[in-house]
């Protein structure tokens, strides 16, 4: 076959003028051969094969099409399906891992609905069906209350006062109630207005503050126990009361007026237990004084008997001799403590002209007691002597009388 021309183009029509026994070239076959040869060369099309997936699970007519779509190798997904399944498997369970504090329970729902309370540590749940809530069971919470209350004797007060607590189970604390926190709240200012109007203005500012605390405590369990939320109130403390404005300067000083008598009573009492040992002291010292003084005379009177004892059988050999012995000892006790005067034997008696007062004066009441007791010693001596002088004289007569 000879070509016209050098430019001519050996997949176009042919030109007029040809050989009619040359036959036309199909290029439609042309076309769809360049088109298949594209598509092989591309990559798939994501909606070709989901199409290709939904017929071979059934999910697709096989006959019908678009004929505007395209045909083109189907992709063969089955082999990676159990590959996908086990990594969504695998992420899924990783996903459900979680972890609960020390001082935390952990509340399980499942599908909405409590299923059960999980220990502190790592634990497991489904993703997507099970949800948890921590919950702090050892951290003591404080709930606030205050407001101007009405008193019995129809008098306002400004009342602050705080509630301890702790959640004792985590599943009552969540769901008995829509909000523990709010419903303890309005419980504790129920209780303590209910306190405050039965006392009086003055018991609540002065008083009765350990009562109204006392009071409010047993009454807020008492109104919380129905609901059982789940707590457990450790501690009410009653933090401040404030009369109003126009009277605060009235009860301040009433307060402050307490406060002294408080502080006196004190006082007195650490004066009366400092002064209660020392009183007890002398008392005790006073005693045994005395005591002593009383062993002490008897054992003298008894040491003065057994001294007249020995010499009375000397007195009885020679009472003169004895009496002057006694008289001796006795006048140098009362020389020994009285003032003298020595005076020249002879001559004239100057004793009226010297000023014996002013010498002895001072001397003479000093020594006016021992020379009473001892002159007092004497007379007894000298009476004893004498009675035992007559004993012996009447002894010797009897003698005589019987010789």
């Amino acid at each position: 076959m000879a070509l016209n021309g050098s430019n001519q183009d050996p997949w176009g029509k042919p030109k007029q003028g040809s050989q009619p026994d040359e036959k036309p070239q199909d290029n439609s076959s042309q076309s769809n051969w360049g088109e298949n040869k594209k598509q092989q060369q591309s990559p798939p099309d994501i909606e070709d094969v989901f199409n290709n997936l939904l017929k071979k699970l059934g999910g697709g007519n096989k006959g019908s099409g678009n004929g505007s779509h395209r045909i083109g190798k189907p992709l063969n997904v089955g082999k990676w399906a159990p590959l996908a399944l086990l990594v969504g498997a695998i992420v899924w369970g990783a996903s459900g891992f979680y972890t609960i504090k020390e001082a935390e329970r952990g509340v399980v729902l499942r599908l909405g609905q409590l299923h059960s309370i999980v220990q502190p540590g790592l634990n497991w749940k489904p993703s997507f069906i099970d949800r948890v809530i921590p919950v702090n069971v050892e951290f003591v919470n404080t709930v606030n209350t205050q407001g101007s209350m009405l008193t019995q004797d129809e008098n306002m007060v400004k009342v602050e006062m705080s509630v301890q607590y702790r959640v004792t189970d985590p599943a009552k604390y969540l769901f008995s109630v829509t909000n523990a926190d709010n419903s303890l709240a309005q419980a504790t200012d129920s209780a303590l207005r209910y306190v405050i109007g039965h006392m009086t203005m003055n018991d609540v500012l002065t008083t009765g503050r350990t009562v109204v605390r006392e009071n409010t405590w047993k009454t807020l369990n008492e109104i919380i126990k129905p609901y059982d939320m789940g707590l457990d109130v450790l501690d009410v403390n009653f933090q401040s009361a404030r009369p109003p404005e126009e009277v605060k300067e009235a009860f301040d000083d009433a307060i402050k007026a307490q406060e002294d008598e408080q502080r006196y009573i004190r006082e007195a009492e650490a004066y009366a237990r400092e002064k209660e040992p020392i009183a007890r002291g002398d008392a005790q010292r006073i005693v045994e004084a005395a005591t002593a003084y009383k062993d002490r005379v008897v054992l003298d009177a008894q040491g003065e008997v057994e001294r007249l004892a020995r010499l009375l059988p000397e007195f009885r050999a020679n009472p003169d001799l004895l009496k002057d012995r006694l008289y001796i000892e006795t006048m140098e006790k009362i020389m020994a403590n009285t003032p003298k005067v020595m005076m020249e034997s002879g001559g004239s008696n100057n004793l009226t002209v010297l000023p014996l007062e002013s010498l002895l004066g001072k001397k003479v009441p000093a020594a006016s007691e021992s020379e009473a007791a001892t002159s007092n010693d004497a007379v007894n001596i000298n009476k004893k002597a004498d009675t035992a002088v007559q004993q012996n004289k009447v002894e010797s007569i009897r003698q005589g009388r019987f010789n």
